[in-house]
């Protein structure tokens, strides 16, 4: 009996040994390397066969409590597309007092060369730093001799004073993660609010253990001609709360079509410092409201002090709008200064890197220098302007009340009913047509009198697409004819912007592209540089592929080649909202001429395919008179952001679209 117990428990030992091994760097395999596909997501480029993470802060009688993260990882390389995961980067803090440092170690790629496991160790010349902005650095490290099969692994140290918030962790990414892991151990001095997201549930267990820290002091004093060192030590101990996330067999968050930003739906935690209170001092309450947020934000000497600096634009101002009356006339010409005089450097944020002033003079800046600058300058021309804190797609969306929950600011005028926004970063944007990055649910508008609001960011007015196209098919089923498109308001600022700066005969190559080898010729395009206008582009063409002869007949389908050939929407289920950016209509007229000695044989039928709530409407009419064939489509989309409990419905109206519009056209030779 003694024996068989024993014998179990060498087993239990031994299995939770193989365990903790089995997540640790150094432990590669063989088995692990030769892995060609991972064995539950055969399309994955890559996976993290582990990916843990460690939060705790320790003490030192010089500095008080740091906070050390440490984040041990190992990936595997399954394809080339995944060579992106050698790499890692981390940013840190780096303005005033509070800085953060961060370091690598045991970074090491793992190849098979001969049937044995050969080790490549990260070189200096594979670390490097960058600036993001006055307030942040980024560390990162690129692998060496990474192929397909590899596998890499690193550690990596945060060390901060930074206490606000601990970062986010995420348990899910667009790769399979096999095991993950993440802790935290905080000090009962401080306490966060853990804020998790997602739709993957981690199991989690929170224990509280007794930490006890040992101080040691010295005192010297003098006996007679001799100088003595006495040292002593005193503990203090306090409760500690160890919080421990485990999750097994996370799938890739798939991106798909027309999704804002994927990482807003990754399954995460981040933690927001609510209160401290350390033995024998007054409790400090650090919950934070909106409005808070935005106090904070705008009495930093790099926000708020910005708006009121003067002596640098007035005599510019003064002559521009010098007998000009109309307020919204002073909006766009001020506007429209602004953003030819300072070019976007490309940095984000709200706070000012160098001032607003310095922008000016060396005509550049970052976001925040920009639109601060143009708030100020429509104050000065006596229009009722003030800043707007929002966040960009890629920063995610802001939910719970923090700084970091913004990145950015744009400027936005109050009128009676509504809020117009402006972003002089951008120089194909208008009053209303923001750049892409800001189209990210809700602002925060900070007025002088310190209160603030939500602003709505979505666009509501429609963005007109409209296509005529004027066709004939001759006897041997080739497509000739001309095309005009106009694109309108947000539909031209993403044409300019995509293509503003492209070669005509880049552009035309890649529109034959698009269009399945259309043959492109008096390619014309007018408004690219008038804003005010719509971009309007013409051109001739000739399709030798569109038309299908088989015996005596032809076939074809209405829109030719415009046609709609798959559903955009793939998943069976969709967690997260599907985000247009923009409500659209898109409008098509065609007439196509068929050739002599046909006649039609059969057309689609015309349909209406309306969606739930009027959110989408299709609308498709077909019709023939003597030897033309009118084709009528009309596609809208009526509102930006749709649910994500109209996707089974959605996906069927798109797939029912691609139908319709797939079904051919019929010639029948006389």
């Amino acid at each position: 009996m003694k024996k068989t117990f024993f014998l179990s428990l060498l087993m239990v030992l031994a299995t939770l040994n193989l365990f903790s091994q089995k997540y640790e760097l150094g432990k590669v395999t063989l088995e692990e390397l030769n892995e060609k596909v991972h064995p539950k997501d055969s399309s994955a480029v890559a996976a993290y066969l582990f990916k843990k993470g460690e939060v705790r802060f320790e003490y030192s009688q010089v500095n008080g409590f740091e906070m050390v993260t440490t984040i041990k990882a190992k990936i595997k390389i399954y394809k080339k597309e995944g060579y992106e995961w050698a790499n890692h980067q981390q940013r840190f803090y780096v303005a005033g007092n509070s800085k953060e440092s961060v370091s690598y170690d045991k970074a090491t790629t793992y190849n098979v060369v001969n049937g044995k496991i050969q080790k490549t160790k990260l070189k200096s010349e594979g670390e490097f730093t960058e600036k993001i902005n006055k307030f942040w650095n980024r560390k990162k490290i690129t692998f060496p001799d990474v192929k397909e099969g590899s596998i890499v692994e690193f550690e990596c140290v945060v060390r901060s004073s930074l206490f606000g918030t601990i970062d986010k962790w995420d348990f899910q990414t667009s790769i399979p993660v096999n095991y993950c892991e993440y802790k935290t151990l905080v000090p009962e001095y401080y306490v966060y609010n853990p804020i998790q997201k997602g739709y993957v549930f981690p199991a989690v267990t929170t224990e509280k253990n007794t930490k006890t820290i040992t101080l040691t002091t010295k005192e010297r004093a003098d006996v007679g001609e001799v100088t003595r060192t006495t040292f002593s030590q005193d503990q203090f101990s306090y409760i500690e709360t160890k919080t421990l996330f485990i999750c097994n067999d996370v799938p890739a968050l798939k991106d798909e079509a027309f999704v804002n930003n994927i990482d807003n739906y990754t399954s995460s935690v981040t933690y927001e410092l609510s209160m401290v209170q350390f033995p024998n001092e007054p409790f400090k309450n650090l919950s934070m409201d909106w409005e808070s947020v935005v106090k904070t934000i705008y009495e930093s000497e790099s926000f708020g002090p910005e708006l009121d600096k003067t002596g640098y634009f007035e005599n510019d101002i003064d002559a521009l709008i010098k007998d000009v009356s109309s307020q919204q006339e002073r909006i766009g010409l001020i506007f429209d200064f602004v953003k030819s005089k300072v070019k976007w450097n490309e940095y984000y944020g709200y706070f000012c890197d160098d001032g607003v002033r310095k922008a000016y003079k060396d005509m550049t800046g970052n976001s925040a220098e920009i639109n601060l600058m143009l708030v100020a300058m429509l104050r000065y021309a006596k229009v009722e302007a003030n800043p707007i804190l929002v966040s960009t797609r890629d920063n995610g969306i802001p939910i719970f009340p923090n700084r970091s929950a913004f990145n950015y600011v744009i400027a936005g005028v109050e009128l009676e009913n509504e809020v117009v926004l402006l972003d002089a970063t951008d120089k194909n944007s208008l009053p209303n047509i923001l750049p892409i990055r800001d189209l990210n649910w809700f602002g925060r508008i900070i007025r002088k009198n310190g209160t603030s609001a939500e602003v709505d960011l979505m666009p509501k007015r429609v963005s007109n697409d409209v296509v005529n196209l004027m066709a004939s098919i001759s006897k041997d089923a080739v497509l000739e004819g001309k095309i005009k498109e106009q694109y309108f308001d947000y539909n031209a600022f993403m044409h300019r912007a995509r293509y503003a700066n492209l070669a005509k005969d880049n552009y035309i190559e890649l529109l034959e592209k698009k269009h399945d080898a259309l043959e492109v010729n008096e390619y014309d395009v007018v408004g690219t540089k008038e804003l005010d206008k719509p971009v309007a582009e013409t051109y001739s063409f000739k399709h030798s592929n569109i038309v299908e002869v088989i015996g005596d007949k032809m076939y074809f389908s209405p829109l030719l080649f415009l046609t709609m050939k798959e559903n955009p929407f793939k998943q069976e289920k969709r967690e997260y909202p599907v985000d247009f950016a923009f409500p659209t209509e898109d409008r098509y007229l065609l007439n196509i001429t068929i050739p002599e000695g046909y006649v039609v044989e059969s057309l689609p039928k015309s349909v209406s395919i309306p969606m739930s709530d009027n959110l989408i409407a299709f609308k498709y009419l077909v019709a023939n008179t003597d030897n033309k064939i009118q084709v009528s489509a009309t596609f809208d989309i009526n509102t930006p952001i749709i649910p994500p409990d109209y996707y089974d419905e959605l996906k069927a109206v798109f797939s029912e679209i691609v139908k319709v519009e797939n079904e051919k056209i019929v010639l029948k030779k006389i």
